[in-house]
This record gives C-alpha cells, sequence and structure tokens, in this order.
C-alpha cells in the first residue's frame, strides 16, 4: 500500500460517512488542506466525543492543518450553560485540556475562538449572503444539527441563525474539510449547496458513528431520518446517568456500564457494543472476554468476532460490560493522570461539574 492510500485509509478509518471519498482522496494527492472541527463548549467531555477526537488526530496526521473552532456563540444561541459566555469559554478549555490528555498537543492544530470570527465585519457579509441564499424552509430543516425540533425556533429567532453561522464559519476560515458527527450532517450539506450558489469552495465532509446513551434508545419517531435518528439516541452530558466521562473514576466506570442498556443479541443500539466498536477496538485488535471454563473459557476477538458471537448469543451481557469496562478503565487512566496533576485543569472541571449543564 502507498503512502497515499495510507493516508487516504487513515483519514477514513471509523467514519460514518464521507462526502465524497473521491474529492478526500483528491485533497490527500495535494498534501492535505484545511480542516476543521467546531464543538459547542457545553460541559464536561464525555466519552462519546472521544469519537471525533481520536478522528480529529488522525487527519492532523494524515497531513491536514486543522482547526478545532470553540464554537462559544453558538452554543449561546442553544442556550448552553445557561447561555453563561464565561462559563462556555472555560468549557473550551475543558475540551483542550482533554485532547491534551489523550496525545493531542496543543501545538499541532490552531484553537479559533467564535468571537475571534463575529468581530470581522466580513463575517457578517458572509452571514446575510448565505441567508439571502435560501428559503426559511431551507434553514429549519437544518436545525436538527443543535439537537433541536424546527418547532424551537417558533420561540427564539437566534436559533435559525446557527445554521447559516455554521456555513459562515466553513466559508470565513476558508476550509477544505468539515469534521463531524453524523448529526452535523445537514449543516455540512448546506454548507456545499451553498458553496455552489456562492461559487465558494465546496467542503468534503467526513462524519462520525454517534456513540449510544447508557440509558439505551427511548421511543423513537421511524420517519425520522438517520442522522436525526442517532442524534435521538446518543450520548449526552445532559443526561449524566447515560454517559461516562473521561476523568470517571474505575467504580464510577464499572458501575455505569454494569448497569447500562445491553440486551442480549442486540447490536445496533446496544452502547457497550458501541464503546467497543468505536473507541476500543477502532484500530483493529482484540478484547479478552474473561469467563468460566464452564461458560466456555476466556477469548480474544476482534470487533467482527465479538459481534457475531454476540448477536448468536454466545456472549453473556454481564461478560462483554466487564471486558468492556476494564479496558474502558485501562484507555482512559492517562486522562485522570492529567487531571490529578494539573491543578488548572482540574480547577477547570471542578467549576464545570457544579454547573448546570443543560441540554
Amino acid at each position: 500500500m502507498g503512502d497515499l492510500e495510507k493516508r487516504l485509509e487513515l483519514a477514513m478509518r471509523g467514519a460514518e460517512e464521507v462526502v465524497t471519498v473521491d474529492e478526500l482522496r483528491t485533497l490527500i494527492e495535494g498534501g492535505g488542506g484545511k480542516g476543521y472541527l467546531g464543538f459547542e463548549p457545553s460541559g464536561l467531555f464525555h466519552i462519546g466525543w472521544l469519537v471525533w477526537a481520536y478522528k480529529f488526530k488522525e487527519l492532523i496526521e494524515a497531513g491536514f492543518k486543522m482547526k478545532l473552532l470553540a464554537a462559544t456563540w453558538h452554543a449561546w444561541i442553544n442556550d448552553k450553560l445557561g447561555g453563561d459566555l464565561e462559563l462556555i469559554r472555560r468549557a473550551s478549555k475543558h475540551v483542550a485540556d482533554v485532547l491534551e490528555a489523550i496525545g493531542i498537543s496543543r501545538s499541532s492544530y490552531d484553537l479559533v475562538y467564535a468571537e475571534d470570527l463575529v468581530s470581522d465585519l466580513e463575517y457578517w457579509n458572509l452571514i446575510i449572503r448565505i441567508a439571502k441564499s435560501f428559503s426559511l424552509a431551507r434553514i429549519r430543516r437544518a436545525l436538527t444539527i443543535m439537537g433541536r425540533r424546527a418547532e424551537e425556533s417558533e420561540s427564539d429567532f437566534s436559533k435559525l441563525i446557527y445554521p447559516v453561522m455554521q456555513v459562515a464559519d466553513i466559508f470565513y476560515m476558508d476550509l477544505d474539510l468539515a469534521l463531524g458527527g453524523i448529526d452535523q450532517r445537514k449543516a455540512h450539506m448546506l454548507a456545499r449547496e451553498a458553496a455552489e450558489k456562492l461559487r465558494k469552495k465546496k467542503i468534503v465532509a467526513i462524519h462520525t458513528p454517534l456513540l449510544p446513551s447508557l440509558l439505551g434508545p427511548e421511543k423513537m419517531e421511524t420517519s425520522l431520518e438517520r442522522d436525526e435518528l442517532y442524534s435521538q439516541i446518543k450520548m449526552s452530558k445532559s443526561k449524566p446517568e447515560g454517559a461516562i466521562f473521561v476523568y470517571d473514576k474505575p467504580e464510577e466506570i464499572y458501575s455505569k456500564i454494569r448497569k447500562a442498556y445491553c440486551p442480549p443479541r442486540e447490536i445496533e443500539t446496544n452502547p457497550i457494543i458501541g464503546i467497543a466498536r468505536h473507541i476500543l477496538l477502532r484500530e483493529g485488535g482484540t478484547i479478552t472476554i474473561e469467563r468460566k471454563p464452564e461458560h466456555g473459557g476466556t477469548v480474544e476477538l476482534t470487533i467482527e468476532e465479538l459481534e457475531k458471537l454476540y448477536s448468536e448469543g454466545k456472549i453473556h451481557p454481564l461478560d462483554l460490560k466487564n471486558a468492556v469496562a476494564k479496558e474502558l478503565i485501562r484507555i482512559l487512566e492517562p486522562v485522570r493522570r492529567y487531571f490529578e496533576s494539573n491543578r488548572e485543569a482540574l480547577e477547570t472541571l471542578e467549576i464545570l461539574r457544579s454547573s448546570r449543564i443543560t441540554r
């Protein structure tokens, strides 16, 4: 496998969707390009965010010059952390701290704040031009990127600005690639559509899977599109009982996983299988399932083998939970050590812990 193919494989590893693979290949052939991930600084870092964080790191390794946009104004619009901008900025620092803890050096990417963008008149020029190129109905359809229903804009007009800002972010920073969870698909498709209308560069979009909540799926509307459906069942910091946070103590992780939704034979909406697939075994390798000899004995399984045996009922949910908890605790150990040894990072963490996390 040549260097180009290796970099393409690295850029695509673990992605739910790439729009489009041919365009991504062209970027890599040209040496990479400028990419970004935008995140709402909305509270504490749970393991669902590790999925995009690992992909962010891989894109850097694949040759992309990556920006991390702390979408502070976007979080304000979306009522995160009670709309407290000072607290939202602290949450931005918390994300940078966690990335450092998992091996993504602050010198390897550019951290950009929304304030840097909105303070420039050219940014608002883009906002108006983008807004004028779409109907109200088209913008409303994109509101699910915020984890909101379209009708929520009826009581808060600022919500309608959010998708337009996300497109403006991309154009203002002159990006080639956008990274985000599959729940951000509508924003990226809006940006590609706007690019054609405004004669801007059309971004490549890489979408990562969403980790399901430990609580399991609630009653879902089957009429929803795929990205909206996934957004309904994803792990969320606003429901801490359904999330594992990267700084959680080993006993907390064991307790949360032991209580988690993990029905026999179920794969797709199973959060424990999701942790194994998207975090523990995303680069390949095996996981050890420890069992007594009378229950089949200890086995080492790849993700494909694990999913096959579990779907056939040959792996007990408790054995799966014990194995996943043990490996997750091992992987998160450097994060716990980082916060224990870094007073400033720990102080930020404690402030956020004591704050009310909003949806």
